[in-house]
């Protein structure tokens, strides 16, 4: 975007607006450039030589992912404009754009909002940023569509009110955009299943009964979301009012992707920043206008990073106007991080705190620590594995039933690896030595690291605990060493072997260990953990071939 420096002497300069700004600037470089280094300079000649500036944006700056939003927020910040105020305007009742939403939609993406920018102007360089800013959010905070679909329509080729609903699909029937006749929807899924940008979002809807569908008063379909919009109500050059529609399964969300898509380009409108509110709908007879109103709420540093505010009450609080293009301003920690980069990082003098403290390890952590040392000392190598694992791992694979871990469950995993917390660090090692059978024996790892259970009694549900676990791979079982090493870190936390004030082991049963080689550990008058010889069958789940026994203790009880 080569219009953003220009009122800066040299990219030097630029570099460190957008540094102050908390912004990136990657490269600086070409099309040309571009072609010749991926594809070699014969490719790259007719190439554009336009300079391009590649910035690195916060996740969180959704109003930053335009050209529109971008030069907006750094010539506020450097003074150059006000802050723009955006107005909401609400037509009298009769006159209001209406998107009602049928209970059909429920299971599928029950959420919509609308809006509506009246009389604005299109250039070929304000359509295309327009275009690309939707597919910037769907890609962003829309989760490929997952969350929202967002559809912009030509008002003025169709009639309100509007209806989100959902039908079979042999029962919608309309011309895709950009296409030259009308299909049923299975067949605009076929259509785009070989399409190298839509087919990644068919599955969001091609296995439901029902496909959503916005209608206008007279049957046009807008669009059949989060496919594909149609033809009839396509945006142009010469598109005077525009209709906005986002739908989805999440309404926080949509209503950031609306708030953003309209201020970003209602500076376009007859009127600059004016926003034309629509009225939604709901199932059970409940309306709502969008977009929603905004806040109110900053001085001067607050006033260049778009915050508007002023002094009330006896002069000791702030009052700051959260405009709708900041949609990652949840918390007062988010207003003072801005007035930071306002002032600047590096203007910041370091002082010595006026509170007088000294900072400690925690207890648990400082035995974990010295823990690590003497393991590694005794021989034993460390191992980090991961907190999440799969259900066989916690279960099956130990002969125990997942009922009975108590584990704490991922909602919707992505992969079959990580489906819960670990509540035993035991899998874990196993999965690591069968990962280095190649390496010469014997194998001798050990963890320190935590495990999850569910407490109902805590305020998440869940509580970790921090566990021991050590591991002896080899042509015969080892449990001396095993043992040995028990007796060792019993010595370290100076915890003597007796009953009465130190600890003991007594024979136990574990599914995970072979019958009649497995003891319980207790240490002041609880159970702290098994050692043993681990089961035949564990070890042939898990891909070994060999015997090995294995310690595992909570070591919270010694803190």
């Amino acid at each position: 975007c080569p219009v953003i420096p220009c009122c800066f002497h040299s990219d030097e300069e630029f570099d460190e607006l957008c540094f102050e700004f908390g912004l990136e600037l990657d490269e600086i470089t070409s099309e040309k450039d571009i072609i010749s280094k991926e594809k070699g300079e014969e490719k790259a000649k007719g190439a554009s030589d336009v300079v391009l500036y590649k910035i690195d944006v916060p996740a969180n700056r959704y109003d930053l992912l335009c050209l529109e939003g971008l030069v907006r927020g750094l010539q506020v910040f450097t003074e150059r404009i006000n802050v723009p105020r955006y107005e909401k305007i609400i037509p009298a009742e009769g006159e209001r754009q209406k998107l009602i939403i049928t209970e059909q939609t429920a299971q599928i993406r029950p959420h919509a909002v609308a809006a509506v920018l009246r009389n604005i102007t299109f250039t070929k360089d304000r359509y295309d940023s327009f275009i690309d800013l939707q597919e910037k959010l769907h890609q962003n905070i829309c989760r490929k569509r997952a969350l929202v679909a967002i559809g912009t329509h030509d008002l003025d080729t169709i009639s309100g009110p509007f209806t989100f609903t959902a039908k079979a699909p042999s029962e919608i029937k309309f011309k895709p955009l950009n296409q030259s006749q009308e299909y049923t929807a299975s067949q605009i899924m076929d259509l785009y299943r070989t399409d190298s940008h839509l087919r990644h979002y068919l599955h969001l809807i091609e296995n439901k009964p029902r496909y959503p569908v916005i209608y206008d008063s007279n049957g046009v379909v807008l669009s059949m979301p989060p496919i594909i919009n149609g033809d009839h109500t396509k945006i142009s050059l010469s598109t005077r009012n525009v209709f906005i529609e986002c739908t989805g399964t999440d309404i926080t969300k949509a209503k950031i992707v609306l708030d953003i898509i309209v201020t970003m380009f209602s500076e376009y409108c007859e009127k600059p920043f004016t926003v034309e509110a629509a009225e939604v709908v709901y199932p059970n007879g409940k309306t709502h206008i969008y977009p929603v109103s905004t806040a109110l709420g900053y001085l001067r540093l607050l006033t260049r990073m778009c915050l508007k505010s002023h002094v009330t009450g006896n002069g000791n609080q702030i009052e700051i106007e959260i405009p709708p293009t900041r949609a990652d301003i949840i918390h007062a920690c988010d207003i003072v991080e801005d007035a930071a980069i306002a002032y600047g990082y590096n203007n910041i003098q370091m002082v010595i705190p006026k509170t007088y403290t000294i900072a400690n390890q925690l207890p648990l952590n400082k035995l974990a620590e010295l823990l690590r040392l003497d393991l590694a000392a005794a021989g034993f190598t460390e191992a980090l594995t991961f907190a999440l694992c799969s259900q066989e791992d916690i279960a099956d694979k130990l002969g125990m039933d997942i009922s009975a871990t108590n584990a704490v469950r991922i909602a919707n995993p992505k992969t079959a690896e990580f489906q819960v917390a670990r509540t035993t660090l035991l899998p874990g090692l196993l999965k690591t030595i069968a990962s280095n059978r190649k390496m010469p024996l014997p194998l001798k790892l050990f963890e320190i690291s935590d495990i999850v259970v569910k407490d109902p009694n805590t305020d998440v549900g869940a509580r970790n605990y921090r566990h021991l676990c050590a591991i002896y791979y080899n042509k015969s079982p080892g449990f001396e060493i095993i043992h040995g090493l028990l007796d060792r870190v019993m010595q370290l936390l100076d915890v003597p072997p007796n009953e009465e004030n130190g600890y003991t082991i007594k024979a136990a049963e574990g599914t995970a260990f072979f019958p009649g080689r497995c003891a319980e550990v207790f240490a002041k008058g609880q159970s702290v953990g098994k050692l043993g010889v681990i089961h035949p069958d564990v070890i042939t789940k898990f891909e070994l071939t060999m015997p090995c026994s294995a310690l595992e203790i909570n070591i919270e009880p010694f803190v």
